[in-house]
């Protein structure tokens, strides 16, 4: 998310000035109007309306025309005040939010028009390998991508199961965020560290934390799911096994055209990027049957929700952002395992773009080893696996949580509250960040 990291500071001159001098300089600019405390009120107030009013007003939540009403009412604060105040700041802003958007929109679009027909066995080696297999594929076509090619084959394969609900939480947590690691393409914090100058290949230094969270989630899920198909009725177990029918794809063309999406992501800058996306959803919403989009229970619901969510999480975030640009310094926050941990929970509630930008210009700012863009290799390892990992701990920390979601629950699966999954996420991913930070960050 450069452009929001670009528009909340004022542009230093470019040209041989060292990135570490333009960034302190931009912090000391930033100081002087960073906004008063009281306007991350909105910011709150949203976060608390996502996890709060699917338990409080669940039937009126349910319809996104109310959640935009939310977005709206809590973003209008922050949108008069920058439009008096600070236009530039929100014509930034709404780029972002709509390659954003755009991205979001084409990947699902497009994966929404594969399917992969057939039932297998829903076995707990069975499920294992579908999330080996999508973590695996994060890194290359995004945790985005990844999520939305898979999720509708792995809930069509635990069709006959009841207990699902812990299945799609270790999807988000493996395909949906931590997979996404060994690439620039495979989170959104990653592709803008490769824009500010870090190297296509320096992220495959991160394959000892990724292989190592991989292969310990991945064991406890196969745990998980033996207890859990143990519990299953004999009735469910015995139709899951007679009713299997060979793995068959359709919409194969859509495969040619999720990759083109991540070519243009990789290649292509705005506004050449959104409109190549945009042509190639259109393509394959006009060349897909029908047939295939209405088996896999495509509909533009799961993207609203997601569209009018992140308007009021874009709007009200932005004084969140600038108070961090501002004060970050005051956090003291030096060592690798600091930045860990404060760059990942930062990133469970705000956007991990914006967030892995602030904390890499923070360390930037520090004067530490110059190895890679400014900073020591290690430093950018911690910056990179919390805001990559961390993502994982909410609904919101990062956009294919929230996707993912709602299309399990379109499926009839019935999905934890926001807070459930912080329940979740905080009993098993925060002891495996504990020994991540052992290992790797001391």
């Amino acid at each position: 998310m450069s452009t929001i990291y670009h528009a909340l500071q004022p542009r230093a001159i470019e040209g041989r000035i060292p990135p570490s001098a333009r960034l302190r300089r931009d912090y000391t600019v930033a100081a002087l109007v960073a906004p008063p405390a009281w306007t991350i009120v909105p910011f709150v107030a949203m976060l608390l309306a996502i996890a709060t009013c699917p338990l409080v007003v669940p039937h009126w939540w349910e319809r996104n025309g109310n959640k935009f009403i939310v977005s709206a009412v809590l973003g209008a604060p922050i949108l008069v005040l920058y439009l008096m105040r600070r236009p530039g700041a929100l014509l930034g802003v709404a780029e972002e939010y709509i390659s954003f958007i755009v991205l979001l929109a084409g990947l699902y679009v497009v994966s929404g028009g594969i399917r992969l027909e057939g039932d297998l066995e829903a076995t707990p080696a069975t499920n294992t390998l579908f999330l080996g297999a999508g973590a695996l594929l994060a890194s290359w076509i995004g945790t985005t991508g990844a999520s939305m090619l898979l999720i509708r084959p792995v809930l069509q394969t635990n069709r006959e199961r009841r207990h699902v609900a812990h299945t799609v939480i270790f999807f988000v947590f493996l395909v949906s965020n931590i997979g996404g690691m060994l690439t620039p393409l495979g989170d959104p914090p990653l592709f803008l560290g490769y824009l500010q100058g870090v190297p296509f290949g320096w992220t495959f230094r991160l394959w000892r934390p990724w292989l190592f969270l991989i292969v310990v989630l991945l064991a406890v899920y196969f745990i998980w799911d033996r207890r859990a198909h143990a519990r299953e009725t004999p009735t469910a177990r015995r139709r899951d096994r007679t009713d299997i029918e060979p793995l068959r794809v359709r919409g194969t063309l859509n495969a040619a055209g999720l990759a083109a999406v991540v070519v243009a992501v990789a290649v292509l800058s705005a506004p050449w990027r959104e409109l190549v996306i945009v042509a190639i959803a259109a393509a394959s919403l006009w060349a897909t049957p029908g047939a295939i989009r209405r088996a896999n229970g495509f509909s533009a619901a799961p993207m609203v929700e997601v569209a009018v969510l992140f308007l009021g999480i874009f709007l009200t975030m932005i004084p969140a952002l600038e108070l961090l640009h501002a004060r970050g310094g005051e956090l003291g926050v030096r060592t690798p395992a600091q930045f860990f941990w404060a760059c990942g929970i930062l990133s469970s509630v705000l956007d991990n773009a914006p967030t892995y930008l602030t904390f890499l210009a923070l360390a930037q700012s520090l004067g530490l080893a110059n190895e890679v863009v400014g900073v020591p290799h290690s430093m950018l390892a911690a910056i990179s696996v919390g805001a990559v990992a961390m993502g994982a701990n909410t609904y919101i920390g990062n956009a294919p949580n929230f996707m993912v979601k709602a299309i399990a629950e379109e499926a009839k699966v019935a999905m934890p509250t926001f807070f459930g999954y912080m329940l979740y996420s905080g009993s098993i991913l925060l002891p495996l960040f504990l020994a991540t930070t052992l290992l790797f960050f001391r």
